[in-house]
């Protein structure tokens, strides 16, 4: 008997098929297809010559093309439309493409049809990277063969036809993948939701609605984990069909998992508490991991050990670009928390320290109010190195907070990354710590946050 993506495959035999984009997602997915002979045209707004060796590989493969500037012109052109998630569902020529009846759909979209084995899925404004890696760690520490990907950086779907039914499938998502999304996954988890990409969606409700599909279609025999100490996502278990569980810091919930006032993580099950560690005990640093592992630990309670989920604290190291330590220098650390695309992201990384820090900010400007960044400024930040696009409106807001006192607090401008660095390792001292945490997506001088923080590492690096 065929399987389901044999089948899928060989539906694609007689279409026409277009992928938006040829970035790090979407290369191999493109040569999958590719090796199945099937009729494929990239559709890019870069240029052959700066697509480089990646065009020349998949012109050899066999691939079509559509270059430059007006790329998305020819999308009714096909039957079927990959949509990549840095092209918004909306975009008016995807509009136009599904009135012209054309499917338009994502590698998700795709993998959840077809995965033949249970997913977890994770998502959230802030904490997903790292909540999905622990997950997948745990579940791998258990004895599961796991496949983790998504917008962690992989794509699953080149996986797909060796992934066996007792495997487990763990996946990161964004809102710009869950919001076409009509299928949900066994386990769902949701961090917290917080003002993050308004430059995007057209408002706040409709970023929570997309989050909101990773429950919409579970049943009865899932699972939804949800932060009970965010309001907004507190406030989701109106639509939760199948088991509910929440993760606290404030008060123990009926099933799911808390932090008592001691310091300890329990897991609740209907009102029976059973110890598991202390905080001290997880090797990454700051409360917002804690809570992290508290998300993790209810998502994987039904399958993993206690004594695992106790072993991967004490030994898992973070992942990069998240307080990630780059090195120590004259007495100085060094941090790099480039994943701080957001306020609330630099919030929890400044609330990780313990002394007040030196910090690099500012970045592209996704429509987010500074104002609730600005008190935590004061009190966690002894200097501030401002660039980017966003620069005038963290400075705006901070100068507007009560309790700025400038000679406390002093504020530094950068033209580029290499100018903060240097003025960072001009005002730093023996004992303090400096931490590229830009409140702000990289997009106005970086493709993404992991080539701004590795611009980071490499400068904190070459310093003398």
């Amino acid at each position: 008997m065929s399987t389901k993506a044999e089948l899928f495959f060989q539906e694609m035999n007689s279409k026409k098929i277009a992928f938006i984009g040829m970035g790090v997602t979407n290369l191999n997915i493109i040569k999958l297809f590719l090796s199945k002979q099937l009729d494929v045209t990239v559709c890019d707004r870069q240029t052959k010559e700066k697509l480089g060796k990646n065009y020349d590989e998949l012109l050899a493969l066999g691939a079509k093309f559509v270059l430059g500037e007006d790329y998305l012109e020819t999308l009714c052109d096909y039957d079927v439309i990959f949509r990549s998630p840095g092209i918004y569902f909306y975009h008016p020529a995807l509009q136009k493409a599904r009135e012209h009846g054309c499917v338009v759909t994502t590698e998700m979209e795709v993998f959840f049809d077809l995965c033949p084995c249970k997913i977890y899925a994770v998502t959230g404004s802030d904490g997903k990277t790292t909540t999905t890696t622990l997950i997948g760690k745990m579940l791998e520490q258990q004895g599961f063969k796991v496949h983790v990907g998504g917008n962690i950086g992989k794509a699953l779907l080149p996986e797909i036809e060796t992934i066996q039914p007792e495997d487990i499938a763990v996946v990161e998502l964004s809102s710009f993948q869950i919001i076409s999304m009509r299928q949900s996954p066994d386990v769902a988890v949701i961090t917290n939701i917080s003002p993050n990409h308004l430059d995007v969606h057209k408002n706040m409700e409709e970023y929570i609605q997309a989050k909101c599909n990773l429950l919409w279609h579970q049943n009865a025999f899932s699972k939804a984990v949800l932060n009970h100490d965010n309001e907004i996502t507190d406030g989701l278990d109106r639509y939760v069909r199948g088991k509910l569980c929440k993760f606290s810091r404030k008060e123990c919930p009926t099933t799911g998992t808390w932090l008592d006032e001691q310091g300890y993580l329990y897991l609740v099950n209907n009102g029976v508490k059973t110890k598991l560690f202390h905080k001290d005990e997880i090797k990454i640093p700051g409360i917002h991991n804690v809570e992290n592992y508290l998300a993790a630990i209810a998502a994987v309670c039904d399958v993993v050990t206690p004594e695992t989920m106790h072993q991967v604290a004490t030994t898992f190291g973070g992942v990069e670009h998240r307080i990630e330590l780059v090195r120590e220098l004259d007495g100085v650390k060094w941090y790099n928390d480039s994943i701080a695309t957001s306020p609330t992201r630099t919030i929890a990384g400044l609330n990780s320290f313990q002394q007040k820090i030196i910090v690099i900010a500012g970045g592209y400007d996704k429509h987010l109010a500074y104002e609730p960044l600005a008190p935590k400024l004061v009190e966690k930040v002894k200097a501030l190195v401002l660039m980017g696009a966003t620069a005038p409106k963290i400075e705006a807001a901070l100068l507007a907070c009560p309790g700025y006192d400038s000679e406390q607090l002093p504020i530094y401008h950068a033209e580029n990354m290499e100018q903060a660095v240097q003025k960072a390792k001009e005002i730093a001292h023996p004992g303090d710590i400096v931490s590229l945490s830009p409140a702000s997506a990289s997009f106005d001088l970086y493709k993404n946050f992991e080539v701004r923080g590795n611009h980071f590492k490499q400068l904190v690096n070459e310093l003398q």
